[in-house]
């Protein structure tokens, strides 16, 4: 999965780049919200009402007529629009049975669970799923696709680590682009398709045998990651932040000249998570939201006018994250 839900605090505070800021929705855990190539709707992941864990729901960009478009079994993550504003592709275990797969062992530690079972599927966006695009054995997830090259970009343990890889959107030609030990994810390209940008924990020493030993047992630990911008291809790999924190869900601005990304860089070990803006080589560093909680996954809308991110701001209850969307003003 690409991003942290974790026990936050309120706040209230914007960037003067953030206007109008409105709430799409309301109650239970929604994140991970992406627009669609003409701009109308968005895919998000949400747990609400009776269900257990995440499904894929579609809503139009205003916060209306919300619906579930995955098939209600198992987990998924990481749903996103494919070029042709028709079709979907999303990360789910349903294949491996219908009940919520169990949590992660937090015995040891702060980890997240890197299901084996999970695959990229290729649907509707009503619903109907199309086809299976992985069925390597182990994790494949955190799918993103570039609209202008119709490329699907996403982590998987094909490799026997937690690499990057690119497929078409038949599931063919698929080819892995990152080798360094340790987890690559949550990869986004550019618009032209020309970079992409990451996060990534590339530990060695003592904390490399203990990324491999949580990953014997599908687990694998968030809390230090650092921010990687490479070309599309994946070569020219450079790490661009150093903070020692947990960076992630970074996306580029629709110039492909600055990256927006969350991090709780004020607090390495704290659960305080704020939107920054960085330009490519990591310089020019900027907050951008000040809410005093969790706010993360930025994604602009395809015509650069809007914001839209997840954030625990004004949650009326405990693990409540909800779906924002703000004017950006720049």
């Amino acid at each position: 999965m690409r991003g942290l839900m974790l026990v936050l605090f309120a706040g209230a505070a914007m960037a003067a780049e953030l206007k109008n800021l409105k709430q799409l929705t309301s109650g239970g855990q929604n994140a991970e919200a992406y627009w669609s190539p003409d701009g109308k709707r968005i895919v998000f992941q949400s747990t609400r009402d009776k269900l257990q864990c995440d499904q894929i729901f579609v809503m139009n960009a205003d916060g209306s007529d919300q619906k579930m478009v995955s098939t209600g079994k198992g987990r998924t993550t990481c749903g996103y629009f494919l070029a042709d504003n028709k079709h979907i592709v999303y990360g789910s275990t349903h294949e491996a049975g219908e009940a919520c797969p169990p949590a992660a062992d937090r015995s040891k530690g702060y980890v997240w669970a890197v299901y084996p079972s999970f695959d990229i599927f290729l649907a509707t966006a009503e619903g109907k799923i199309v086809k299976k695009l992985t069925d390597a054995a182990g994790y494949d997830a955190e799918a993103t696709v570039n609209f202008r090259t119709k490329k699907i970009l996403y982590t998987s343990m094909a490799s026997s680590d937690l690499d990057l890889w690119t497929m078409n959107p038949d599931g063919s030609g698929k080819k892995q682009i990152t080798a360094s030990k340790g987890y690559d994810g949550g990869a986004f390209f550019s618009r032209d398709g020309k970079k992409m940008v990451w996060r990534a924990n590339h530990p060695t020493g003592e904390g490399l045998q203990r990324y491999q030993d949580l990953l014997k047992d599908n687990l694998t630990s968030p809390m230090r990651m650092e921010i990687f911008i490479a070309g599309g291809d994946g070569k020219n790999a450079k790490q661009i932040t150093n903070f020692g924190c947990a960076s992630f869900a970074p996306s580029f601005t629709p110039d492909g000249k600055q990256i927006v990304f969350a991090s709780n860089k004020h607090n390495c070990d704290g659960r305080k998570f704020e939107l920054f803006l960085m330009n490519l080589d990591g310089s020019g560093l900027r907050q951008v939201t000040n809410f005093g909680g969790f706010s993360s996954f930025p994604e602009f809308s395809p015509d650069g006018k809007k914001l839209i991110f997840s954030s625990d701001k004004d949650a009326k209850s405990r693990y409540e994250f909800n779906i924002f969307v703000a004017d950006w003003v720049n």
